[in-house]
């Protein structure tokens, strides 16, 4: 069973970086060379995806221009000559995925956006991608979850173990262990505070969710902060289904923070095969 639709939440106002949010989407940040949610998409469509649906909101044109044709860059580019930055061009949108935008009104949290793509998801299970968590991993982090599905055909949410003075910013699961990778988990919870815990297993921004989990999400009242919130639906879910938590084989930045991001930039930097070697030796030539 593949998992051929992805949803990626963008309509948040990125206010931590402003005023570089001021008028261009959060997303559409640069790491290296890429904005924030090609990563995204990239490794959406790595594990088989085609359909990316973006849950956007007022200000994202950008997002929707990147993954569109630019007809007069690629004729520029094709006078010129320049193929490879042809190729590059060509390469933001491959001929067989599918981009669908649909509006977010109000931002009423995660779980809202996903609801907001129900209609587009059908009854089918999807995947959700938080392009603020930029996740590096050999095979990338949805494969892994995907060739996890096939096997367990039930939701599954990426984790990682966090701090436990960071437990206010994650939802946190406890569960019983199914192998050293796989969790049957039996509670989540939405930003605890540390005393609060059930563990420190954090969820990152990857999940693979069943249909069901819209009717639970539907069917919640406003959590924390006042938001629909995908965790406490996918806590109604446990009632009904089986749902697994899945520690990862990677690397997460938050790029969300600040440090984080100046961290992806650092190390993506170094791993690049043009830049790499001129950039490592600038930093170590650098007197800190």
């Amino acid at each position: 069973m593949l998992i051929n639709k992805a949803i990626f939440p963008v309509a948040g106002l990125g206010t931590r970086f402003l005023p570089a949010t001021k008028a261009q989407p959060k997303e559409m940040l640069p790491v290296v060379d890429k904005p924030l949610i090609q990563y995204a998409v990239e490794e959406a469509y790595a594990a088989g995806v085609r359909e990316m649906i973006f849950v956007t909101g007022r200000h994202k044109r950008p997002i929707e221009d990147h993954f569109d044709m630019t007809f007069e860059l690629e004729i520029a580019l094709e006078q010129a000559g320049k193929n490879e930055l042809l190729e590059v061009v060509r390469g933001v949108k491959p001929d067989d995925m599918e981009c669908i935008y649909v509006r977010q009104a109000q931002a009423l949290g995660l779980g809202h956006a996903v609801l907001c793509a129900q209609r587009l998801v059908g009854n089918q299970p999807f995947a959700v991608l938080l392009a603020d968590d930029l996740m590096v991993g050999t095979p990338p982090i949805l494969k892994q979850m995907v060739e996890q599905f096939q096997e367990w055909r039930a939701s599954i949410l990426a984790v990682q173990e966090v701090p436990a003075e960071q437990t206010r910013r994650y939802g946190i699961v406890a569960g019983t262990p199914v192998n050293e990778r796989m969790l049957d988990i039996t509670r989540i919870v939405e930003k605890p505070a540390p005393e609060d815990a059930p563990s420190r297993l954090g969820v990152a921004g990857r999940y693979i969710l069943t249909p069901g989990v819209f009717h639970e999400i539907a069917s919640q009242p406003r959590g924390v902060g006042g938001e629909i919130q995908l965790t406490d639906g996918i806590s109604g879910l446990l009632r009904r289904e089986k749902v697994f938590a899945y520690r990862y084989d990677g690397k997460r930045y938050d790029c969300g923070s600040k440090e984080g991001f100046l961290k992806a930039n650092v190390e993506l930097a170094l791993e690049h095969p043009e830049l790499g070697p001129g950039f490592r030796e600038f930093l170590e030539g650098l007197e800190i």
